[in-house]
């Protein structure tokens, strides 16, 4: 039994025999016993945590379909999405139960399940609908069609709840309001060698006004998905006319229009967050999938893959993080409603952060911050309260001004700036982009270069 595999039954093991922890466990020790001889194991502490390809070279899908607890599982822990655990649409409340407990500084693997391929406009039947673009029902994840058919804990309501699947939360032991939760992602390993774009009638960046007309800025005939082609009026979301574009992977590429379209890959997590509300039960809408908030979740900023570091204020003992909405490759914007959606098995280092330590940049402490080897990232959000509720709130004009805001903020506290000369910087230097205008509350992301500020 290799020192890996040790410490995480042991892990396990502290946690109690229950059901849950009873399957992770058979399932752990499953993925020992599959995987003995292939070079996971032992010998996978060999592989940089860093590197999401031992080998180097561009992402792709590495030949086997990961499902649950099979191929390389390279963190400390292992968090599967079990279907009577996994929350469909909705992210854990402040006082959320745990589906797993570490320290700080460990490392946990996540097998994140993509929402496209088994929502209710899909038929919700994963076989089904993949099987219609050739994919064999062996490459079709075994925790997804358990999830589209059996999910019971909350009532499913297309047109309210949001798409993602969220796993989680994990409870990070050493972490307490007013810290900062620090997560590096080490791996996004595609689990299929797919994902799917969706636009939907009346959401992405050309939507049906609620009304019925058009949005300001354009004509009905320049809506998307095109009027005419809106169901909705039906409520049956198969017949609402939304539309899905199967985008396989060959060679690290998504590929569309016959072959004709080639793009790279970019695989992350769009959400990764800490609970954030209270809510008044789990479907409470201050908990829908759908918007970021201070707590992270459905931030959705294409930079945030591997060897990135994402911070967040920490508003709960433990932390509750979580994870969802598995990303293949996505532009700034996501404009059409989804990115080229994809279930990933991500590795993540967490760490806690405390206050007055330095650990992490000072404004992480009260907004989520990012970086890159390249970048500083900070970040800004229309509606980060989420006060908003289930209103569409795309005033990128606020989150535009707090981006810039929280960029001042981190030059001046942390790199010393005089905020003026911070402000001039910004002006010349640096890039603001929009991260997302799908998500009710939209973002913007600023890119500040690191190499700027290397001078002796």
């Amino acid at each position: 039994m290799s020192e890996h595999f040790a410490r995480r039954a042991a892990d396990e093991l502290q946690r109690g025999l229950g059901r849950r922890t009873f399957f992770r466990a058979a399932t752990a020790v499953a993925a020992a016993g599959a995987v003995t001889g292939t070079g996971v194991g032992a010998a996978s502490a060999a592989v940089p945590m860093g590197a999401q390809h031992p080998k180097g070279g561009r992402p792709g899908f590495r030949g086997s379909v990961l499902q649950p607890g099979k191929g390389r599982i390279p963190g400390d822990h292992y968090l599967p999405s079990d279907v009577d655990s996994v929350l469909w649409g909705y992210v854990p409340s402040v006082d959320a139960e745990p589906s797993l407990r570490m320290r700080s500084g460990r490392t946990v693997t996540i097998d994140a399940v993509s929402h496209e391929g088994i929502l209710e406009d899909q038929g919700r039947d994963p076989v089904e609908f993949f099987g219609a673009q050739g994919v064999s029902r062996a490459r079709v994840l075994d925790d997804a069609v358990e999830i589209a058919r059996d999910y019971d804990r909350t009532e499913r309501d297309f047109d309210r709840d949001g798409p993602h699947v969220v796993t989680g939360p994990v409870f990070v032991e050493e972490a307490r309001p007013g810290d900062v939760l620090k997560i590096e992602t080490l791996h996004a390993d595609l689990r299929v060698p797919y994902g799917v774009v969706s636009s939907r009638h009346g959401k992405g960046a050309l939507p049906r006004a609620a009304g019925g007309g058009a949005p300001a800025g354009i004509e009905l005939d320049e809506v998307m998905p095109p009027v005419a082609a809106d169901g909705r009026a039906t409520g049956e979301p198969e017949d609402y006319g939304n539309v899905s574009v199967f985008t396989p992977v060959e060679k690290g590429q998504g590929v569309m229009g016959g072959g004709r379209v080639r793009f790279p890959l970019r695989p992350f997590m769009g959400m990764m967050g800490v609970a954030y509300q209270q809510g008044s039960g789990p479907t409470d809408d201050l908990l829908n999938s759908i918007p970021p908030t201070l707590g992270g979740g459905n931030i959705d900023i294409r930079h945030l893959g591997v060897g990135s570091t994402f911070y967040l204020p920490v508003q709960t003992d433990g932390a509750l993080f979580y994870v969802g909405d598995p990303h293949m490759a996505m532009g700034d914007g996501e404009v059409a409603l989804t990115a080229m959606e994809g279930s990933l098995r991500g590795t993540f280092r967490l760490t806690v952060c405390k206050a007055g330590e330095g650990d992490a940049p000072s404004v992480a402490h009260s907004y989520p911050f990012a970086e890159t080897d390249e970048h500083w990232i900070p970040i800004g959000l229309s509606d980060p309260d989420g006060a908003a509720g289930g209103e569409q709130n795309s005033d990128l004009d606020v989150a535009m001004r707090r981006a810039v805001l929280n960029a001042l903020d981190f030059l001046e506290q942390d790199k010393g700036m005089e905020r003026a000369v911070a402000y001039a910087y910004l002006s010349a230097a640096a890039d603001f982009a929009i991260s997302q205008v799908v998500d009710r509350t939209v973002g913007v992301h600023g890119l500040i270069r690191k190499a700027d500020f290397d001078r002796s």
